[in-house]
């Protein structure tokens, strides 16, 4: 069974599980008014792209909070600018300083297909997964209002994937 076939068994087992209310919730005193993850897709990004990001989107709810939303836009692109410096990456997060702003990931997935042929699928796919997961990751030293840290984003996402990984 591939990567793409044991996400679209994990949509099923999982369903809606672990889903954060829209409930207002507080946070440092702090209130937001939505919470959560949701993706995002592009209209022409690959269905297996889309349908393994949305399956590890559904296992990251049960697996961790989102008290301020943050939603991940599957884009086309096969790379993105940066906000800030204008660098090309296969991945973004927006950190706003006001906490009350809603933060966002961008994944670039137009390389997939070339990955496919280089990798093969499983591996095409786990490379999207890890970008969106080293995101998700500094989403969370976001919230905790730490530094940007590179490394500890890779760590972290590996982590990340490992749990997704026996998960499935």
């Amino acid at each position: 069974m591939d990567l793409e076939e044991r996400a679209e068994e994990n949509i099923e087992v999982t369903g809606s599980q672990g889903r954060v209310s829209e409930a207002i919730m507080k946070t440092n005193d702090l209130q937001y008014l939505r919470s959560g993850l949701r993706v995002k897709c592009e209209k022409d990004v690959n269905p297996s792209v889309r349908r393994t990001c949305l399956s590890f989107a559904v296992w990251l709810r049960t697996y961790m909070e989102f008290p301020i939303r943050v939603v991940v836009y599957l884009k086309t692109d096969y790379q993105l600018k940066t906000r800030d410096t204008r660098e090309l990456a296969s991945a973004t997060f927006f950190a706003p300083y006001d906490k009350t702003v809603e933060p966002y990931i961008r994944i670039a997935t137009g390389d997939y297909e070339e990955l496919v042929s280089e990798r093969g699928k499983n591996d095409a796919l786990w490379a999207i997964l890890s970008s969106m997961a080293h995101e998700i990751i500094h989403y969370q030293q976001w919230l905790e209002d730490k530094e940007m840290d590179e490394k500890e984003a890779e760590n972290g996402s590996e982590e990340l994937l490992d749990s997704y990984y026996r998960f499935l």
